[in-house]
């Protein structure tokens, strides 16, 4: 009966002992596990707030460039606005150019005219001057002979 009782502790010491065994094993993996989470969970948290910050920073360029296209939408309101004030300025000057060019052309020919008209009295002139010399001339030969 002793020897039943031996092999029976023997049986449980070796079943306590790969028991034991296991449970070192089991605890190390789960040391193991344990650390593979924390760094699994810090590096969640630096992806979250890199995540964040990168969204932070598209909501800050989205803000920037919905600001850049209002101004650059005034501003083609402005230019628009230009464009049409000179076609309509454009339409305006279509309209009075036959005018204008009449006036020109009519002007040019009075210009012509009044050259020929200051040659006429320049050639007049001239006569009236060499008149002018012939009488003082004779006026001259006149005092003499007096």
């Amino acid at each position: 009966r002793l020897t039943g009782q031996q092999q029976e502790i023997n049986s449980l010491m070796q079943r306590k002992s790969a028991v034991d065994e296991e449970n070192a094993h089991l605890k190390n993996e789960f040391g193991n596990l344990n650390q593979k989470f924390k760094d699994k969970s810090q590096e969640l948290k630096d992806t979250e707030e890199c995540a964040q910050k990168k969204e932070e920073q598209n909501r800050l360029v989205i803000k920037n460039l919905e600001e850049e296209n209002k101004r650059l939408n005034i501003c083609c309101a402005d230019l628009l606005s230009d464009l049409e004030k000179l076609r309509k300025q454009e339409a305006q000057w279509k309209k009075e150019k036959p005018g204008n060019d009449t006036r020109i052309k009519n002007l040019e020919t009075d210009l012509a005219e009044t050259r020929e008209q200051i040659k006429s009295l320049h050639s007049i002139c001239s006569n009236l001057s060499s008149q002018v010399d012939v009488k003082q001339e004779e006026l001259f030969q006149k005092d003499c002979d007096v």
